[in-house]
């Protein structure tokens, strides 16, 4: 039996840790100084509501290698003989170090996948499970605060800031930097270019379409419903932009990851 486990930052829906028995390791999310474990007393709803009365300090931790332990022997105690641990890039975050460090005491084989990527894309790793490499999923969102982005240093020379430019740029996360795939008027028309990025990677596509705060839900519904008429879409689950992302983008956040069924090969988006 070989089971799987990833990290919080994956923003795995609850359907899919369910479908695929899926351990989940928390994230350490600082909200002004006060440590929180990403999805057991902090989730996104949470999260958001710090912005409601101004902007909050927040930084983001690894999980400890303490963590992964716990984990990997929970997992074993449940009947795994094997274990798939499939992580946030190591470009991105030093989890994969940590759950590398882990494997020294796990009681069973584990086989750590780092991905390369970030967020959801992770969780599509997590769906192709064994097949599961980061260089089969794409990404495209639009970022509520472009300068948490910039801040982070994971932002691309070419993207202004807010304050410089009243049209929404259109960002891919490509080798740990956020790069400009697209620069629209409004929203409408940001959805329907992160729509066509998507199908550009088709046919077959899974898709998760990343809920941030309430602010997000107008583009969010706007992308489903591109997406969900979309003959490259073969399936479509929404997600929450969590707090160990949402640390670096902020509210207003808007996200689509996508991967190609298996078996099927993936053509590179415009």
């Amino acid at each position: 039996m070989i089971a799987i486990v990833t990290d919080s930052n994956a923003q795995l829906p609850a359907k899919l840790v369910e479908r695929y028995g899926v351990e989940v390791v928390p994230l350490t999310v600082v909200v002004d100084g006060v440590e929180h474990l990403e999805g057991v007393d902090l989730d996104a709803d949470d999260f958001y509501a710090r912005y409601a009365s101004g902007r909050p300090t927040v930084s983001t931790a690894q999980p400890s290698p303490g963590r992964f332990a716990a984990a990997y022997e929970a997992v074993a105690e449940r009947g795994a003989t094997e274990i798939l641990s499939v992580h946030i890039g190591s470009s991105v975050s030093g989890t994969v170090n940590s759950a590398r460090l882990a494997t020294q005491v796990s009681p069973v084989p584990v086989r750590i996948v780092d991905t390369g990527t970030a967020s959801f894309a992770v969780s599509l790793c997590v769906w192709e499970a064994a097949e599961a490499v980061g260089d089969t999923v794409g990404n495209v969102f639009v970022v509520g605060a472009l300068d948490l982005a910039r801040a982070g240093g994971r932002l691309g020379g070419d993207v202004a800031t807010a304050a410089a430019s009243a049209s929404v740029p259109v960002l891919t996360l490509s080798g740990g930097v956020m790069q400009q795939v697209d620069r629209c008027d409004d929203l409408a028309r940001a959805a329907e270019a992160m729509a066509a990025f998507v199908c550009a990677a088709g046919p077959a596509l899974r898709v998760g379409v990343g809920l941030s705060d309430a602010a997000s839900l107008p583009l969010v519904s706007a992308l489903e419903e591109l997406l969900g008429s979309a003959s490259e879409v073969s399936e479509l689950v929404r997600y929450r932009i969590g707090p160990s992302v949402g640390a670096h983008t902020g509210p207003g956040t808007v996200g689509a990851m996508f991967a190609p069924t298996r078996g099927v090969s993936r053509r590179a988006p415009r």
